[in-house]
């Protein structure tokens, strides 16, 4: 079967360089890759490759990418099937009208749609858009036994197909979950082959640090927690699956020494929790003599992490990761089931900086709970991590993700109804300035919250430089060079490349 997939545009922040920033679509790379094989024909339509720096206005927001007449134009024709994927929720208004436009002018052609917001709220999205079919969770295998039924043709149906939810005249229907994935080296490497990986590049839209040529990979699927902030239950389980370290370690030498790719950004949920699964895909790197970097930017476990761990992770090309304890309050860590303890944290941090491995810390202030007593103990956390040599702190503030034990507690409270405002404030709620409307403390007001974060920043950045002051002149050299190192030499390199952006329309329009 000839399948259209679409990566779509996307949702950014108007001003503000915090929310995600948009990246290579791993799980569509995937999804191609396993039906490709199966032999299927596999077509694709990327609205932010293929328009990385086209921003246009969105209300509330500002959209990257092909606009929606420009992928209307480049549907092929002759495909059955047309595949979306959407990870963020906060991308929705966008999407569903998307969807509206596509099915008004393709009535003839399938609809399916996977990804973490569709498998968050599968029955919500197909109230509202005419999809077809949503994958649940892990799609290869979902994907591979549903267009092998389509392709047969006929009446079939689709109830025999675990995690699908479809329509069944005007009802809904949402098949029991199929089990997990347990041998997923099987699952052939993603078809970064069909992507303009150089679009991503060149424009800056990469995860992590720009560390050179960028191809992002995945270890392992799922994660072994429950954090109730957190949709993993929900959207893998928490069943933790590992792919064998040397494969990974394959993946990597391929994408190095057949597309040139010096910088590979892990994706994974939390990578490191074993010990001699971390030990031996370092040492099958550092067997193969690659001059690469690799980084943990969505962050990763710290238990297991010594000096021989870290400094493994060293040799081996890891120059940077984020460790997540959310909030220096153990009460709060406790509340939201995040099992991180504050000496795990400091040993491991402790051997990171003497492996001089580049590490940031996130925190999250503003959970239902939280008090001044819990913020004043992340403060005292940020300037521990700083005085121990952390480079960067983030501090965000909470927002509920649909499908997560907190969401379904804020909705049972009354605090939220499901709707576009509430989906699109994880890109809205980073702004300077925390609103009332934005903001589910139950004992601190927004301006508070707004307040603690300048504070626990400040706490962290001055106590940081005064312990580290040759910190700052690198940070300054690198920022205007355009080299990283860290999240702050990052984020200076976004203002200025924003700022000369500004001076080159002035002197076009001048």
């Amino acid at each position: 079967m000839r399948i259209q997939f679409l990566h779509p545009p996307t949702l950014v922040s108007p001003g503000n360089l915090q929310t995600a920033t948009p990246t290579h679509p791993l799980g569509l790379a995937y999804v191609m890759a396993a039906l490709r094989e199966a032999g299927h024909d596999c077509v694709l339509l990327d609205a932010i490759g293929e328009a990385p720096a086209q921003r246009t206005a969105f209300p509330g927001a500002v959209r990257l990418g092909l606009t929606d007449d420009q992928i209307y134009a480049r549907i092929d024709p002759g495909a059955r099937a047309i595949a979306i994927t959407n990870m963020f929720s906060f991308n929705w208004p966008l999407l569903r009208e998307l969807i509206r436009g596509i099915r008004g002018r393709f009535p003839e052609k399938l609809i399916v749609c996977g990804g973490e917001h569709f498998s968050g709220l599968p029955e919500y999205s197909m109230q509202q858009a005419p999809i077809d079919f949503i994958v649940l969770g892990e799609g290869e295998g979902v994907a591979l036994d549903l267009f092998e039924h389509l392709e047969r043709g006929g009446g079939f149906d689709p109830g025999g197909i675990g995690s699908l939810c479809w329509r069944r005249g005007h009802e809904i229907v949402r098949n029991p979950r199929a089990a997990r994935a347990t041998d997923i080296d099987k699952i052939p490497w993603p078809a970064w082959d069909l992507f303009d990986m150089e679009a991503y590049e060149a424009n800056h839209l990469t995860n992590g640090l720009a560390l050179g040529r960028t191809v992002p990979v995945l270890a392992t699927r799922g994660c072994p927690y429950a954090c109730s902030y957190c949709s993993n239950p929900q959207m893998w389980g928490r069943r933790w699956v590992v792919r064998d370290p040397i494969s990974v370690a394959d993946e990597i030498e391929f994408y190095h020494r057949q597309y040139g790719a010096t910088n590979f950004p892990f994706q994974d949920l939390t990578m490191i929790v074993k010990r001699d699964w971390i030990l031996r895909f370092c040492r099958s790197l550092l067997g193969r003599g690659l001059e690469i970097t690799w980084q943990l930017p969505s962050g990763t476990r710290c238990e297991v992490i010594d000096d021989e761990v870290a400094g493994l992770l060293r040799r081996s090309g890891c120059r940077w990761l984020c460790y997540a304890p959310e909030s220096g309050s153990e009460r709060t860590r406790e509340l939201i089931r995040k099992r991180m303890k504050s000496e795990s944290l400091e040993r491991a941090v402790d051997a990171s900086v003497r492996a001089r491995l580049h590490l940031e810390i996130f925190c999250v202030i503003g959970f239902p709970h939280d008090t001044a007593a819990d913020l004043r103990a992340t403060a005292a956390l940020a300037r521990n991590m700083a005085r121990r040599g952390v480079e960067d702190l983030a501090v965000n503030f909470f927002f509920p993700i649909p499908d997560t034990e907190l969401f379904d507690y804020l909705v049972e409270k009354g605090r939220i109804v499901l709707g576009d405002e509430v989906l699109m404030h994880p890109l809205l709620v980073h702004s300077k300035t925390l609103t009332e409307r934005r903001s589910y403390c139950e004992h601190l007001s927004a301006a508070a919250l707004t307040r603690w974060k300048y504070w626990i920043l400040m706490n962290f950045y001055l106590t940081a430089w005064l312990t580290h002051p040759l910190r700052v002149p690198r940070i300054v050299a690198n920022a205007l060079s355009g080299r990283q190192t860290s999240v702050m030499e990052k984020f200076l390199a976004q203002r200025r490349r924003r700022l000369l952006r500004r001076l080159r329309r002035g002197k076009q329009t001048a």
